[in-house]
């Protein structure tokens, strides 16, 4: 069975993994100072996006892929390159991706049928939409085990199982630089988890809060002093869960900008260092332009799956 991978451009995955394992890309579309950008999570238009634009990003509006344009892309494409492909999709309660992707699969599902007959394909298709129930590197977790079970022959229904479970165990922590401008994104969509009276605290006293994404919540779970004593705790609470041992054998590291920038990071080298030493692939990516415009630049997220627990800093 040829079984395919489709993820939202929000999703933080590396370039080199998106290529080798020939992952799809819905792109999310940005409207910033009456210009239409493109993520489609291209390297190089992603640096610029962050030189140029990411400190007016704030005033940016975002548009998911439509219903008419993944149905097309799935009837002509997808549902002949493949028998089956999972579909991930950002959080559903922050983006209305994972509604479109439902409603086109519906169409896609009555429809495509008489186009792999015309190309000789008797076989049906099979189509399943996933809300990853978070943002960002938090979305990559259960891609990244996806495409390892491919890789192993695993089932498709063993697959889905496995899909469904670690979707609500899939942790995505995201420490700012800049709390301006998550603010000023919070305020846009009406979120108040950062108020005015804790920003102007949180800017006089460089305090910046860690955001959490976990089955379809994004809220701060604690504040922490200063950009980098607060990612080095970071850090270190991670290794702690990974010597406790990670439901995946995965870790998420993402940066806003050029992600070679984690290396001088204190607590990056011993965190990267404790995963290896327990069996722990960690996976480097570029924050995309849709998580740029939220957490702004110098942004600092990680995502693994583990078993339940509440933030201990």
């Amino acid at each position: 069975m040829r079984i395919g991978i489709v993820v939202d451009s929000a999703c933080d995955l590396p370039q080199s993994f998106i290529d080798e394992n020939k992952i799809v890309i819905l792109p999310i579309t940005l409207h910033l100072d009456g210009q239409t950008m493109l993520d489609d999570r291209n390297a190089a238009t992603t640096i610029e996006f962050y030189r140029k634009h990411v400190t007016d990003a704030a005033r940016a509006e975002t548009s998911a892929f439509t219903v008419e344009q993944i149905k097309k892309l799935f009837l002509e494409r997808l549902v002949l390159d493949y028998d089956l492909v999972f579909c991930f999709t950002i959080a559903s309660s922050r983006s209305p991706m994972f509604d479109n992707a439902n409603r086109a699969a519906l169409q896609i599902l009555n429809e495509y049928k008489p186009i792999r007959a015309a190309a000789g394909i008797p076989t049906p298709f099979g189509l399943r939409i996933i809300d990853t129930q978070n943002c960002f590197g938090g979305q990559a977790i259960p891609v990244i085990e996806c495409v390892r079970m491919i890789k192993a022959g695993e089932s498709h229904n063993k697959i889905r199982e496995r899909l469904e479970f670690l979707t609500q165990n899939t942790y995505g922590y995201l420490l700012p630089r800049d709390l301006k401008q998550l603010r000023a994104r919070a305020h846009k969509k009406g979120d108040k988890s950062v108020g005015l009276l804790q920003y102007v605290l949180g800017s006089a006293l460089d305090v910046k809060p860690l955001v959490r994404g976990y089955r379809n919540t994004t809220q701060p779970v604690t504040r922490l002093r200063h950009f980098d004593e607060g990612i080095a705790k970071v850090f270190k609470y991670v290794e702690g869960q990974i010597r406790k041992g990670l439901l995946t054998p995965s870790l998420l590291v993402e940066y806003g900008g050029d992600p070679r920038l984690l290396e001088a990071l204190p607590g990056y080298a011993q965190l990267v260092n404790t995963a290896h030493a327990h069996g722990v692939e960690v996976f480097v990516a570029m924050m995309s332009m849709v998580a740029g415009i939220h957490v702004g630049e110098g942004a600092v997220g990680v995502a693994f799956a583990a078993a339940e627990h509440e933030v201990d800093l």
